[in-house]
């Protein structure tokens, strides 16, 4: 007689989630392979273009404090479904744009939206209804996602980019967030209890709070105002606000085409950022593990030093050997999205449960660095030919950075 075994939901909810943070991942990379196509073919300079990309980013992080507040009021699959609609929409209508305020509103509004609902918080809210067992190991598969994305869709949009023009990369955007927000409404579901089962390991039900669900818009505000009174709040969204502008800002934005100012093909170059996702996998698990070992506050601190080298190092590297570009990457791949664990840990010491919402903040600060490095970096590029002071900025800011944080108390 065989045995049947049958699949929690759960994981199922898993993969389709998955899914959809992979094609957000895709979409937040695609700016960086897009700076020079819309250069040469609009005859825009990089300060139109980084105002659209910062508008973006800005957006993205702004929505992090009320996505969870929306998925609680209208469900998780709704929201996704609107955000998958929204970046397809963006992505469809951006092939006839003709005028900076057309990539303003597609691009830096509609998409900007659309993605940020797709945000870590969905990966977030998914583990917490579905996962009593295993929801670590779901959060980390969620937060590889962004990596996963910028290893799939980076050199596959150069790939693209290098045959047919840029048009072709927004419609495979459009068409694949169509496919999965279809996967979305036929196979997500809010909670457990929708398709009569518990949350992966829970042994009994758990009640959901309605009150807390119908208050959670007021949390919302009520975390901001907690936080908005904190020294340690400030110090550590500081650090959090270089995080953002020497990350998705800086790096994640304008690396592409700062190599491709220094002669190297495209294709080249985001083959070469998609191997620092791979970097920044290991880099942040170990972060990971290292924030329950260790001090906090002395992790970020010497993270962010080592962020400041990698930066100060990337001028020179980008006019030498690529073997001094590699070791960019290396360095600057480790430690990527290692600053995210120990800023957790620190915001949770600090907060306990108002952390989610809190954290929420910070990403929206985090966000609004990467939005003004983004919009900077282009206007120094339009005004100076080059990024090479955007980069030292960058190592700077990482040094200060490193100065807040070990001025956060500690408290273990």
């Amino acid at each position: 007689m065989r045995m049947r075994v049958r699949i929690h939901y759960g994981w199922i909810i898993l993969l389709t989630t998955f899914l959809a943070l992979i094609i957000a991942a895709g979409v937040r990379s695609t700016p960086g392979v897009l700076i020079v196509p819309f250069e040469h073919y609009f005859g825009w300079n990089r300060t139109v273009i980084s105002l659209a990309l910062a508008i973006n980013l800005l957006l993205y992080g702004l929505c992090g404090p009320f996505a969870a507040a929306w998925m609680d009021l209208y469900g998780i699959r709704r929201i996704m479904a609107l955000a998958l609609c929204m970046i397809a929409i963006g992505a469809g209508l951006s092939s006839w744009m003709n005028e900076p305020w057309h990539l303003t509103v597609l691009w830096g509004i509609v998409i900007g939206i659309g993605s940020g609902f797709l945000s870590p918080v969905l990966g977030t809210v998914v583990a917490n209804r579905w996962f009593t067992k295993r929801r670590g190991l779901v959060v980390g598969i969620f937060s590889a996602a962004g990596s996963t994305g910028q290893l799939i869709f980076l050199p596959l949009f150069s790939m693209l980019l290098e045959v047919y023009t840029w048009q072709i990369v927004t419609w495979f955007i459009c068409v694949s967030a169509l496919l999965i927000m279809v996967i979305v409404g036929f196979v997500m579901r809010n909670n457990p209890c929708d398709v009569g089962l518990l949350p992966y390991g829970a042994s009994s039900s758990i009640v959901m709070d309605s009150a807390s669900e119908k208050n959670s818009l007021a949390l919302v505000f009520t975390g901001l105002k907690t936080a908005l009174w904190h020294k340690d709040f400030w110090l550590l969204s500081g650090s959090f606000l270089v995080c953002g502008a020497s990350s998705s800002g800086l790096i994640g934005t304008h690396f592409i085409s700062a190599c491709m100012d220094h002669g190297m093909p495209e294709i080249t170059a985001a083959g070469m950022l998609s191997i620092s996702g791979v970097f920044n996998l290991f880099g942040a698990m170990a972060a990971g593990w290292l924030s329950d070992k260790f001090d906090n506050r002395w992790l970020l601190f010497w993270l962010y030093i080592l962020r400041g080298v990698a930066l100060a190092w990337l001028p020179f590297g980008l006019e030498s050997t690529s073997t001094s570009l590699a070791i960019f990457i290396v360095l600057y791949g480790l430690e990527w999205s290692a600053t995210i664990p120990p800023t957790i840990r620190l915001t949770t010491d600090i907060f306990g449960k108002q952390s989610g919402i809190i954290f929420g903040w910070m990403m929206t600060i985090h966000q609004l660095g990467a939005a003004t490095a983004a919009f900077s970096s282009g206007a120094l590029h339009t005004l100076l030919g080059s990024y090479q002071w955007s980069f030292i900025s960058g190592a700077i800011l990482c040094l200060i950075a490193s100065g807040l944080v070990i001025k956060i108390r500690s408290y273990k």
